[in-house]
């Protein structure tokens, strides 16, 4: 009995040995661990990398079968939208055949009016290399500049709308201010019914509306283009759509991403600004009622100061003899100083020296 119970004792104490060696290993761990910690991250990091060729292995399969699965519920969508894009496309075509059948007969039309030729446009291509979007400022760098022909107030579009405005210029760089930009202002014209209205930016994402006429209802869905007022910007070019304002008024929504655009196109509107011509006399008013022109205003007639400092009014030689009986006035006689005398009207000399 007493051999049994001390076998028992010694197995508790073997076992109760090896605890107490890793109690205390892991208390030593933690110590070092929180002495050095980048002795732990190095560690970390050199056995991650071994690890890692294991882990890509290990995961390939994973991958392939998480994208299987995943295509078995995307095939469906992807299915059903082919169908609705084929739907689009045969409609699209439909409606550029109809455009350039509109197009050709508004040429026709033109030609039978003879009406004027749209001005010519001419565009440069950029690549966007920089954006700012401050909280009073959102602008975008082009990598084009003077150099290019650019200049500022130039339109800046991509291929589905435009974005801003050309407003500083260097030789190989220009920069762009948005239109949704708080310094942002261009006239807009909203179809159908060309209401005229100032698109202004508030650093928000849809441009708001001060509408010309308060006696105008606009709807949503309206399309919002360019007017050309001014003759800085080109009339038509597509800017957004219409879309009613939960606070009241309206705003539009852009068609351009100016945080996705990366070619855009600087358009160059050649509209020269031309003097009027001056009226000619067959174009005056009292011309056309039947009346002879008026008479141009008399000049003044220039004054010669004399000695005292009295004024004397000097009559043209031309004056003289056709309104003068009078004989012409003897030469004034040489003065003693030689000093030259002045003639008057009454024909005496005034002695311009000093007694």
């Amino acid at each position: 009995m007493a051999n049994g119970t001390w076998r028992i004792a010694r197995n508790r104490s073997g076992a109760q040995l090896p605890i107490a060696l890793l109690a205390a290993l892991a208390i030593a761990l933690i110590l070092i661990g929180k002495a050095q910690n980048t002795l732990f991250d190095r560690a970390r990091a050199t056995v991650t990398d071994w690890a890692a060729p294991a882990f890509q292995v290990a995961r390939a399969p994973l991958v392939g079968l998480d994208r299987w699965m995943g295509s078995i519920g995307e095939f469906f969508t992807v299915y059903r939208e082919n169908l609705r894009l084929k739907d689009e496309n045969a409609r699209l075509r439909q409606w550029r055949n109809a455009a350039i059948v509109l197009d050709n007969r508004v040429r026709r039309y033109q030609l039978l009016l003879r009406a004027v030729p749209d001005p010519a446009l001419s565009s440069v291509m950029a690549r966007v290399i920089g954006r700012s979007n401050q909280p009073f400022l959102q602008t975008m760098i082009l990598d084009a500049g003077t150099t290019q022909g650019i200049k500022p107030g130039q339109a800046v579009i991509d291929a589905r709308g435009m974005i801003g405005r050309i407003y500083l210029t260097g030789h190989h760089t220009s920069w762009v201010i948005l239109l949704t930009d708080l310094n942002s202002r261009i006239p807009v014209s909203i179809e159908p019914g060309n209401v005229q209205a100032i698109m202004a930016g508030d650093n928000t994402g849809a441009p708001t509306l001060d509408l010309l006429s308060q006696n105008v209802t606009l709807k949503a869905g309206a399309q919002v283009i360019s007017s050309g007022d001014g003759g800085l910007l080109p009339p038509g070019l597509a800017i957004g759509t219409v879309v009613a304002d939960p606070s009241g008024g309206f705003r539009v929504v852009l068609l351009a991403d100016s945080a996705s655009s990366e070619d855009v196109n600087v358009v160059d509107f050649k509209l020269k600004s031309e003097q009027p011509p001056a009226p000619s006399p067959n174009q005056l008013p009292a011309t056309a009622a039947g009346l002879p022109p008026a008479a141009p205003p008399a000049s003044p007639l220039p004054v010669t100061p004399v000695a005292n400092g009295a004024a004397v009014p000097v009559t043209p030689p031309a004056a003289v003899q056709i309104h003068s009986t009078a004989p012409p006035p003897a030469p004034p006689k040489p003065q003693a100083h030689g000093t030259p005398a002045t003639p008057t009207q009454d024909g005496t000399a005034v002695d311009n020296g000093n007694e």
